[in-house]
């Protein structure tokens, strides 16, 4: 049986609380054989319930400057996830933070997740990888610290972007398990489908 699909999955969020909304997604999706695709989305404000939002976790993902207003709906947008993660094992930093909101929201407009059941935490997988190569571990122990001993460099990326966050996440992931990291890569519009 082939391995199944991986997607590097970041969301960027109204709060930190159970209730929060995700009001910008990304997707890479990297199966067997074909060049990884990458996508991302804009919620539409009308879908955010704002006023339950938390002002600092807005001002984190740069929400003031960079959402148009209107944007996708936040069922399409979710459709869309569920059909490029059906089967995959998701990839992130802390993934169950952006697994539940995106399980959530999904259950919300009757959507399935489908997901494989197994998340990876590309950050812990990496600091294991540090240890097992016997090189230096850092002193405090956060992702971009872990990032930086394996050789990627998170300031590249559009830190606290969906889809910069993902790809930053494909690289280090890359970095430990293949020594390849590809860099940064630049997009047009990285507000929809790539």
């Amino acid at each position: 049986m082939p391995d199944p699909n991986i997607a590097f999955v970041d969301c960027e969020t109204t709060s930190l609380r159970y209730d929060r909304r995700a009001w910008e997604i990304a997707v890479i999706l990297r199966r067997d054989g074909y060049p990884d695709h990458e996508a991302s989305w804009l919620i539409d404000s009308d879908d955010l319930d704002l006023g339950n939002a938390d002002v600092a976790s807005l001002r984190v993902g740069g929400f003031y400057d960079r959402h148009p207003g209107t944007a996708f709906s936040e069922r399409d947008a979710l459709l869309r996830v569920e059909e490029l993660t059906r089967g995959a094992i998701l990839m992130g930093s802390n993934p169950s933070f952006d697994a539940e909101v995106l399980a959530a929201r999904m259950r919300a407009h009757g959507i399935c997740p489908s997901w494989h059941y197994h998340l990876e935490d590309v950050p812990t997988m990496a600091l294991g990888w540090l240890y097992g190569a016997g090189k230096p571990i850092p002193e405090v122990r956060k992702s971009d610290q872990i990032s930086l001993a394996c050789g990627v460099d998170p300031g590249r990326y559009g830190r606290h972007t969906a889809l910069g966050d993902c790809r930053w996440l494909r690289d280090l992931y890359d970095a430990v398990t293949t020594g390849d990291a590809r860099g940064p890569v630049s997009t047009t519009n990285p507000y929809e489908e790539v």
